[in-house]
């Protein structure tokens, strides 16, 4: 059995909890979180004790942590969980410094302990077995990826804020996506964005409409496109264009039902946001953790696609500012 500690009970802390909780070789011993209130709810729910963040990664009875705690916070308990010899699962971005990032890689590195990146996306039972296809060949090459990632909403302001920006918080899962399918390294990227949902994104200094080019060294292109809103719901979709074929992952909608009048046909509307449509890709993931916790495969993604992902969004967010393509570093 697993011991896990959980760092943040906050709304992705709660998803992870929902899914140990399905685990039959994992549970939560403690939790901390800097809100009392939600660190005494999460331990209510899952049997845990409530302490604090220092007592979880020196604590003898905790095996891992899964740190899910505002971004500015990951370096030091990263640090202090490899120390400590456990292993680690970080959400996403693992921080919003490289530097500070390759730090992490060297510290996780010389203890050996496994260390996964929390890119759920990959967990996708649809994106899972897009890329399992392209593997396999059913469409020869690949020549073009297409993503598309759509909040139903912008979020508040306050976390705008705070983010590090829509390529560092919301396109960086697109950046993980486009390498996880195309099976080779990008050299180029060139990113535009604009203010076009809400003003005050735009007066906060970040953009919520956005679009990114990357190139392989082949010339293989990938298409990312992000908006802050669709009024349809929670919009993800991925096509993969290859030699021989395409390969598309559509929409999770909120059922299959659909009814033809004659005033046309119409189905329902995409699920509304990410728990609702990821729900099956987050209990995959903590699935995989788990595994890598205690030996049975290895850490995937990894601290390095964490580091890749990162190196993309600064560029993105470098080429939006100057309007020119920036080449991307070898891994």
């Amino acid at each position: 059995m697993l011991r896990l500690g959980l760092l943040g009970c906050g709304r992705i802390g709660q998803v992870h909890a929902r899914s140990i909780k399905a685990l039959d070789d994992a549970r939560i011993v403690a939790v901390a979180d800097a809100m009392p209130a939600a660190a005494a709810a999460m331990a209510a729910s899952t049997g845990a004790e409530v302490r604090d963040v220092d007592a979880i990664l020196s604590a003898p009875d905790v095996d891992a942590v899964i740190i899910g705690t505002p971004t500015d916070s990951h370096f030091d308990q990263i640090m202090g969980a490899a120390k400590a010899g456990k292993a680690i699962f970080c959400e996403k971005p693992i921080d919003m410094s490289v530097d500070n990032i390759r730090a992490c890689m060297d510290a996780v590195a010389a203890v050996g302990v496994p260390f996964m990146a929390g890119f759920n996306r990959r967990f996708d039972p649809n994106f899972a077995t897009l890329r399992a296809r392209i593997r396999a060949g059913d469409i020869g090459a690949v020549e073009l990826v297409t993503i598309t990632s759509r909040d139903p909403a912008p979020p508040p302001i306050s976390y705008i804020e705070r983010s590090g920006g829509l390529f560092r918080d919301m396109m960086i899962h697109d950046f993980d996506m486009a390498r996880f399918l195309m099976g080779e390294e990008f050299i180029r990227l060139h990113a535009v964005g604009s203010s076009l949902v809400d003003p005050e994104i735009g007066r906060a200094g970040d953009v919520d409409t956005a679009a990114v080019i990357l190139t392989t060294a082949s010339g293989r292109i990938c298409q990312i496109s992000n908006s802050r809103r669709a009024a349809y719901g929670y919009d993800q979709r991925v096509e993969v264009h290859g030699a021989n074929g395409m390969l598309r992952a559509e929409n999770q909608l909120e059922s299959t039902v659909e009814i033809a009048t004659e005033a046309g046909f119409r189905r329902d509307p995409a699920q509304h946001f990410f728990l609702e449509r990821y729900e099956a890709a987050y209990l995959a993931e903590m699935r995989g953790f788990v595994a890598a916790a205690t030996g049975g495969a290895e850490a995937d993604p990894n601290i390095l696609d964490g580091l890749q992902a990162q190196i993309m969004a600064d560029a993105a967010s470098d080429s939006r500012q100057t309007g020119q393509p920036v080449d991307l570093p070898a891994p």
